[in-house]
């Protein structure tokens, strides 16, 4: 048996809900052998949980895409990328990897926070990254920054926004609104460059959402290197995400991550897709 080989670009996040740690649950959660290239360490201050973001030196970054591309890898996700230079080298890897599958999550603060990590990240970010991307997954926030928008609050400024992006150089771009909008449902927006299609499912009443984001994200990559179509690739990773957060748990009193294993032990909810 022949696993595809995915490889995420991403921090660690020392609690194991998000970053890296949330790809390779992904990925094996999908039958996919994952690796990864560490770009930064997340930590947390006990006291009250705030972040610490600590980079590692690129060229221990570059000698660890080295490692990885030499197994000739099938598709590659980006994570938390902390500085412009560190985009630089993670672009130069999807150009070296010679891969097609490539999805960009474009992280741009840690969960809890809401100042962008680094200013100038968005900039290069356009540059370097969207014109390789089979898929970008912009939560909202995110996909204000990239399309110069600021955050869509409706369905209608997510439409905007999107084909902002697209215009950027994205084939495919999925905005994360989930519970975020004033909709009885939990919508993100699909935009491929010629339709918009929304896919809702019920919201779920949890706070227990952490690393959902590199969760669908990965989920996606994984998809699309076992040859799922985009669209069938983005609607499975909002079911597995969808189920991962309805079974989330309290790891402590500060943060609760998403269960990855839930969707095959539990199943999903019903996600419905709309034209629009």
């Amino acid at each position: 048996m022949t696993l595809k080989k995915t490889l995420t670009i991403a921090g660690s996040d020392t609690s194991a809900g998000a970053g890296m740690q949330a790809d390779l649950k992904a990925f094996q959660e999908h039958g996919t052998y994952g690796m990864v290239a560490l770009t930064v360490v997340v930590t947390m201050d006990p006291n009250g949980w705030h972040h610490q973001v600590t980079p590692l030196p690129t060229d221990l970054l570059q000698k660890q895409i080295n490692t990885a591309l030499s197994t000739k890898v099938d598709a590659i996700k980006t994570g938390m990328l902390s500085t412009e230079e560190i985009i630089k080298i993670a672009s130069d890897a999807i150009q070296k990897s010679g891969t097609n599958i490539v999805v960009i999550d474009p992280v741009m603060v840690c969960k809890g926070e809401d100042e962008v990590l680094n200013p100038g990240n968005t900039t290069a970010m356009i540059e370097y990254l969207l014109p390789h991307a089979t898929v970008v997954t912009p939560n909202l926030f995110e996909a204000g920054q990239l399309a110069g928008t600021g955050t869509p609050k409706t369905i209608e400024e997510m439409k905007v926004a999107a084909a902002k992006i697209h215009e950027l150089g994205a084939k495919n771009v999925v905005i994360k609104g989930g519970k975020a909008l004033a909709s009885d449902k939990a919508v993100d927006l699909f935009y491929n460059g010629t339709s918009y299609k929304l896919l809702a499912s019920e919201k779920v009443a949890s706070t227990h959402n952490h690393g959902a984001g590199c969760t669908f994200a990965a989920s996606v990559c994984a998809n699309l290197a076992n040859g799922l179509s985009v669209e069938e690739s983005i609607i499975e990773a909002k079911e597995f995400v969808s189920a991962a957060i309805a079974h989330g748990w309290a790891l402590n009193e500060y943060v609760g991550p998403v269960m990855h294993g839930a969707k095959p032990r539990f199943g999903a909810p019903e996600v419905t897709i709309t034209e629009i």
